[in-house]
């Protein structure tokens, strides 16, 4: 569902020190950018910034790159993160925000930019067959991420739509990643360390199962 335009939105993260208007910029020195050189977690279609704002302020020692397309769902995440911030007495300092297409990935991210984990929540199932490489976790996607991803980095996926799940397990297996952890019912199941999304909480109160896999990424000798 598409959000519909805020007009404040714009203006408020063109005030964000953390939102990044020119990341093509920053390709190569993203651990530059951050006031302090720490691992980088990049999550992918950062929506409304609720898993980031509960993750980002409990792991000071870990960097966050949030990417959407919508700079209008970023104006929330920002308000989110900073509301979230606020409740922990924290000043922000370990996050970016990007509006940007995930396909175009490469134009702001190089391997310079070493990640050590990637998070995709509930992306677009895409279901129809002749958009399947349009998925985020498709064959040719995982490819890219490869570029920035750290030896024995690792791809955190999560989603409420069972072929999404299952063709993405077959996406990691044949682009060469080792599944380290799977479920079809991430709650009966109780990973303890589970972040909550926004689209988990209304899956979940619909009585949809939550499916998971962490997946690593280890370079071939």
């Amino acid at each position: 569902m598409r959000m519909r335009k805020k007009a404040w939105a714009r203006p408020e993260l063109e005030q964000c020190p953390y939102f990044i208007s020119q990341p093509q910029e920053q390709k190569g020195r993203w651990h530059d950018w951050f006031a302090e050189k720490r691992p980088i977690h990049l999550e992918l279609g950062c929506g409304k910034g609720v898993f980031l704002s509960q993750l980002a302020p409990q792991h000071p020692k870990v960097n966050y790159i949030g990417i959407d397309l919508s700079p209008d769902v970023l104006g929330v995440a920002r308000r989110n993160i900073e509301a979230r911030y606020q409740e922990h007495g924290l000043t922000v300092n370990n996050i970016a925000l990007i509006a940007y297409q995930i396909e175009n990935i490469l134009k702001i991210m190089d391997e310079q930019d070493r990640v050590d984990r990637i998070y995709i929540n509930f992306c677009n199932p895409w279901s129809k067959g002749k958009h399947h490489k349009r998925r985020l976790t498709h064959i040719r996607q995982l490819e890219l991420y490869k570029t920035f991803l750290a030896d024995g980095g690792e791809v955190h996926f999560k989603t409420d739509d069972s072929d999404l799940y299952l063709s993405t397990l077959n996406y990691f297996r044949e682009s060469g990643f080792r599944i380290l952890r799977t479920t079809r019912d991430l709650y009966a199941d109780r990973w303890p360390e589970n972040v909550t999304t926004e689209h988990e909480l209304m899956f979940t109160a619909q009585g949809i199962p939550i499916k998971a896999i962490v997946a690593k990424w280890e370079k071939q000798m």
